[in-house]
């Protein structure tokens, strides 16, 4: 009995000295929901690092005992700490990362208790701040907001205004795809200049436009593969229809729709307004020669817009600071001079809806033919369609890439390359 009382003394003995250090210190300072402190850390890359750094500064005027630390990686670098990460249970892992929104179905499937529900510490108060397509990218399977939005990428495309005139073609007057198709042909009938860069079998960022402007993306509501939708064949047959007559440049990588920018090779390009930024950077010589129109529509009365790209902040669950994490998140999502950092320094177009009252967004660009740029992009993006993403997104960009690739340099039939497509999307997801 001795012996065991003696063994049990020695136990709480070792005990005592952890518990101790847990509650005494100073060491890990984490305030509380109203008055956060101590220290966080922020993962993200490039010019979204930058912006959140930038920013700390502002967050601190009103979180004065919260210490932000940003870590910037290469988005490549980041996924990969962070898969480590969560899947050693939140070892490594930062307080806040910054995510595009196509990859968080596959983060919250594979890892469905590794980020917070942000609506359940009350950021659901937001949600009307968004539009409802930004709002659908970030939520879970139950209808959880797990991230917060932060950029997104109204579509539109991209014109050389001096092409468009030597070919006496009014960009007003496009209005579908057949007519985008008729004003290409005229345009390299008298520029030499193609109308679009597609990178052909590694990108299929053009389909992916054409799908949302219809509704849908790779899958619908239920998770059902749209590959042999009528809203896909649709789309590939009007890329077939842009490489048939000879429109289509075969760019390779970003590197390739850069220089096909600078150079002339190309009469439009079809992107995210983030493109502005690239344009105006790599091109400068050509200032008062780009503007924008929307992405044309299948049928008269359809709708002209879409999305390409955008991120969001999550907050791993392992975070040991809740209340400043959120705060952080909180704030920098919802504060209209952090947005606009982000937007006028680095052409980070935010998804606040606020923002696009204020001047800079209302202002004509003197590059941009003297139009009001922006303000035609932050008009449309009520309008995008919501679609349903989920974790397959990777693979079956991947099999449509192909499958373009097939129709287009391959001569395959729409339609039994689609099939096909849909198969091995298929069978892909079994595995």
């Amino acid at each position: 009995m001795k012996k065991y009382l003696y063994g049990v003394l020695i136990l709480v003995l070792l005990i005592l000295p952890a518990c101790s250090n847990k509650s005494s210190g100073d060491e890990i300072k984490t305030g509380d929901a109203k008055n956060p402190a101590g220290t966080i850390t922020v993962w993200g890359w490039d010019v979204a690092a930058a912006t959140l750094k930038e920013s700390v500064e502002i967050f601190q005027k009103k979180y004065p005992d919260v210490e932000v630390k940003v870590e910037d990686f290469g988005s490549g670098d980041l996924y990969e700490k962070l898969t480590v990460g969560l899947a050693a249970r939140g070892s490594g892992l930062p307080d806040v990362v910054l995510m595009e929104d196509e990859r968080i179905p596959g983060y919250t499937h594979q890892f469905p208790q590794g980020f917070l529900p942000l609506n359940k510490l009350g950021y659901d108060k937001y949600k009307d701040s968004f539009n409802p397509a930004k709002v659908a990218a970030v939520q879970d399977k139950d209808g959880n907001m797990i991230a917060a939005p932060w950029d997104i990428g109204p579509a539109g495309v991209f014109y050389r205004v001096d092409y468009f005139e030597k070919a006496n073609v009014d960009p007003d007057a496009i209005q579908t795809w057949d007519d985008y198709i008729e004003a290409g042909k005229k345009i390299k009938e008298a520029t030499g200049a193609q109308l679009l860069p597609i990178d052909i079998s590694n990108y299929d960022g053009v389909f992916q436009m054409m799908m949302q402007q219809q509704g849908l993306s790779y899958f619908d509501e239920d998770n059902k593969i749209t590959l042999q939708s009528p809203e896909a064949t649709r789309a590939m047959s009007v890329i077939k229809e842009l490489y048939d007559a000879d429109l289509v440049f075969n760019n390779s990588g970003w590197d390739g729709i850069v220089t096909a920018t600078v150079n002339g090779t190309v009469a439009t390009i079809p992107y995210g307004v983030w493109y502005t930024g690239t344009i105006m950077d790599q091109a400068p010589d050509l200032k008062g020669n780009w503007d924008m129109f929307y992405l044309p529509e299948f049928k008269e009365g359809g709708t002209r817009y879409a999305n390409v790209g955008g991120s969001s902040l999550l907050i791993p669950s392992t975070t040991k600071n809740q209340s400043a994490a959120y705060a952080f998140v909180e704030f920098f999502t919802t504060d209209q001079e952090s947005q606009m950092l982000g937007f006028e320094k680095y052409g980070l177009f935010p998804s606040l809806k606020d923002t696009y009252v204020l001047p800079e967004f209302t202002a004509n660009s003197e590059y941009f033919n003297g139009s009001p740029i922006f303000k035609r992009f932050a008009e449309i993006v009520e309008e995008v369609p919501k679609i349903h993403l989920n974790e397959n997104y990777a693979k079956a960009s991947a099999i449509t890439s192909n499958t373009q690739s097939s129709v287009l340099l391959e001569d395959k039939p729409v339609e039994d390359a689609l099939k096909d497509a849909q198969k091995q999307l298929e069978n892909e997801i079994k595995r």
